[in-house]
């Protein structure tokens, strides 16, 4: 029997090309901001920087972050994403310069940043080809976040054996999700914003590489 086969709607068709723009503008703009944040990264560790107070790093970054939200619809948006992603990468050169002050440094780095890559890959392109939606994640996430952020603050002050290895182990698998949920708002017209998807990716891939790095870390030195 012969089926005809109905064109899609005006509106389908803008709500697609809606999609395609936000996914091409995220992964660009994503790309130019980890390479930016790669650039002072490397300069934080030649000019051999400390490692910021926890306070300056923290005050730093959601300062930054919700000056990003509040200019997420203005072009002034994309130059706070860059200041954000630049202090993110500002505080990771003196993390780097610690890694490479061990006898396996080198090693561990880039294990922790080819690890990164195919978990960020991977993940991104299972959700792109099945185009699942993983909108059931969000209360993972919230959840997630707040027993993190309960972890972290006890180990800041009891500094309990072992408490910050699960932490890393959890944020593994926190960014993992992350990277999920924001990929499957991004194609299903959740989110419709490219710079809030950008830092939102960035921001995941940022912990998962931490994260990764202090696991891979422990483990060495075990060895």
């Amino acid at each position: 029997m012969y089926e005809q086969e109905y064109p899609l709607s005006s509106t389908g068709q803008a709500g697609q090309l809606a999609v395609s723009r936000v996914l091409r503008n995220t992964y660009a703009l994503l790309a130019m901001t980890l390479a930016f944040s790669s650039v002072v990264a490397y300069m934080a560790m030649q000019a051999r920087v400390a490692y910021p107070n926890i306070f300056v790093v923290l005050i730093g970054f959601y300062g930054l972050f919700f000056l990003t939200v509040k200019l997420r619809n203005s072009a002034w948006g994309l130059l706070s994403t860059f200041a954000l992603t630049g202090f993110m990468g500002y505080t990771l050169g003196p993390i780097l310069n610690l890694y490479l002050g061990l006898a396996n440094g080198s090693e561990i780095i880039v294990s922790a940043l080819g690890m990164t890559a195919l978990v960020f890959f991977g993940l991104s392109a299972y959700v792109l080809t099945t185009r699942k939606d993983m909108s059931f994640l969000s209360g993972f996430i919230t959840a997630g976040c707040l027993v993190l952020m309960g972890a972290v603050l006890v180990n800041l002050f009891f500094q309990i054996s072992g408490l910050q290895l699960a932490i890393s182990a959890g944020f593994v698998l926190f960014a993992s999700v992350s990277i999920l949920y924001q990929t499957s708002a991004i194609i299903h017209g959740g989110e419709t914003n490219y710079i809030m998807a950008t830092i939102s990716l960035y921001v995941s891939i940022y912990n998962l590489f931490i994260s990764l790095l202090q696991l891979l870390g422990v483990f060495s030195s075990d060895d």
